[in-house]
């Protein structure tokens, strides 16, 4: 083994001694300094330890939202919409390589890295919205909670408690390497549903023509709803949450820039995963519903669960429900671990796993107050809990800009990223995916608004922003015209390191950035007001 070289004066040392040290993985030990041996063996254990924040962040995304659309899309589309799923690859990708790029190379978590580069406001208003969204979407995770234990015949009150004090102690043991046993443990259980679909075994020609030949299948309330549907199964594959979990969870493990490579591996894997889950998902609702009296009626998922019962046996419906509870529990570990992070990196917090409650008490307070309160939701009679997952949907949508935004912005920063930055491939590809997130966002938010809105005012919507893309694309193509490019040297990226945040000056935003983000300022403003007022006159009965 030889020594792992860092070059002078580029150490980023991160706030928390804990990010440091030896790499203890659920499945093997990478020691500090270490660098691989030659051969495929040796590369395999390096992979093996490394395996983690990818996959968890993935199996995290298939949560109970997820179980929700994929069912809904299969009981009321058959296996028409399978295509959307191959959509969905790109989509996971981009976003989760950029964020463990930024992880590993900056050993900043990605709440610190907006309020350093970007100011007090961002910096505040990413960590506040993150807070209330990932509250909210814990009580989506609860809620699935509920609907599987009663499925199940667990009683609602003690299966909610308990689900809770598991969701708390298993990353309150001071043992990064121990949770992260739980959390793969829980990625594998997540593979229940091949067993279900092969019990409702889906035919396999429909499957494939579902796969193939990409169609829009007349449905329940014409087209708009069919589109929403569409929208919503490749928006659900992105959170902000997920963003700020894999950054800090990267330099959590001590993951460097040497083994990025390793965790792209760990990416797809995860992905992998979740393909496989959002497809069996589809695959099994649309051969329990279809030629019943039930297609085309989603109501929730334990719903889903009922009629693989009646279709396949009760094995079959258990298995799912089991399957929808365990998802929902790693949904819960990702989220409230994403915004402890996110909060001990803006208020200068010990926040790792690596250490136990008493050397870490706010980053746990977080984290076990969070699931406290969701937990107490669910359980308080007459909660409004459909309008609850309705609102997380709506705020999803729209924080998602700004989130979207800013990675690709840290990601060619050259202050922060250095030979790891953007190349202007990945630029083109990564601008066109956050440009189709954006218009995903924006859509989402206005049904949610609108919720009579048509196919024609889709379109629109879909027009104005290809418009506003086309528009923005043209600048920056302007810009760099008039400017000479400087090139990239990638020489000795392995041991490069961002320095730290001190030593780092305030980026020079051009005309056009400016305006651009106050642009995004006042869209996000406006559109929290307005989906807060309709979440209200909702509440209210209106």
């Amino acid at each position: 083994m030889t020594t792992e070289f860092t070059a002078p004066g580029r150490v980023g040392a991160p706030p928390d001694h804990a990010h440091a040290g030896d790499i203890r993985g659920a499945l093997g030990t990478i020691r500090h300094g270490e660098t691989t041996a030659p051969g495929l063996s040796a590369k395999f254990k390096t992979l093996l330890a490394i395996i983690g924040p990818g996959l968890i962040v993935m199996v995290g995304d298939n949560d109970a939202g997820a179980f929700a659309t994929y069912g809904q899309a299969g009981q009321n589309y058959g296996t028409a919409l399978m295509w959307t799923l191959l959509l969905l690859v790109p989509v996971l990708y981009v976003n989760q390589e950029m964020v463990l790029r930024l992880g590993a190379v900056t050993g900043i978590g990605h709440a610190r890295l907006i309020l350093e580069r970007f100011g007090r406001f961002w910096g505040a208003f990413s960590v506040i919205d993150l807070f209330i969204l990932n509250a909210l979407t814990l009580v989506t995770e609860f809620i699935g909670i509920t609907l599987a234990a009663g499925y199940l015949g667990l009683p609602k009150i003690p299966s909610v408690i308990l689900a809770g004090l598991v969701i708390m102690a298993a990353a309150s043991t001071g043992s990064f390497r121990r949770f992260e046993r739980i959390a793969i443990a829980l990625c594998g259980a997540s593979l229940l549903l091949v067993p279900v679909y092969v019990i409702a075994h889906p035919a396999p020609s429909e499957v494939a023509r579902g796969f193939l030949l990409p169609s829009l299948p007349a449905g329940p309330g014409g087209m708009a709803p069919l589109m929403l549907l569409v929208i919503g199964v490749v928006g659900t594959t992105v959170a902000p949450w997920q963003l700020f979990f894999q950054q800090s969870y990267v330099i959590d493990k001590r993951i460097t820039p040497r083994f990025i490579k390793y965790e792209k591996a760990d990416l797809w894997i995860g992905i992998a995963v979740v393909i496989v889950g959002a497809a069996a998902m589809m695959g099994v609702a649309a051969a329990a519903f279809a030629g019943t009296g039930a297609a085309g009626n989603f109501t929730d998922s334990a719903g889903i669960a009922r009629g693989l019962e009646a279709y396949a046996g009760r094995a079959a419906g258990a298995l799912f429900a089991v399957a929808l509870l365990d998802a929902c529990v790693i949904g819960a570990f990702a989220v409230s671990l994403s915004t402890a992070y996110a909060v001990g990196d803006v208020l200068d917090l010990n926040h790792s796993l690596h250490r136990g409650i008493r050397h870490a008490k706010g980053f746990y307070a977080v984290y076990a107050g969070l699931v406290a309160a969701a937990a107490a939701v669910v359980l308080i009679p007459g909660s409004p809990l459909g309008l609850l997952t309705e609102g997380v949907q709506a705020l999803a949508g729209v924080l998602l800009p700004s989130a979207s935004v800013f990675l690709l912005l840290l990601c060619n920063d050259r202050e922060i990223l250095g030979p790891w930055v953007n190349g202007r491939a990945t630029n083109a590809f990564t601008s066109l995916v956050v440009g189709v997130l954006v218009t995903l966002s924006v859509i989402l938010t206005a049904a949610v608004l609108f919720p009579g809105i048509g196919e024609s005012q889709i379109f629109v919507i879909i027009g104005g922003c290809a418009a506003a893309g086309a528009v923005v694309t043209g600048c920056a193509l302007a810009r760099r015209r008039r400017s000479a490019a400087v090139p990239i040297d990638r020489t000795g990226r392995d041991d490069w390191r961002t320095p730290p945040p001190a030593e780092l000056g305030r980026p020079v935003l051009s005309t056009t950035r400016r305006l651009g983000m106050a642009v995004l300022r006042i869209y996000l403003a406006v559109a929290t007001v307005l989906v807060i007022v309709k979440i209200v006159q909702m509440a209210l009965g209106h």
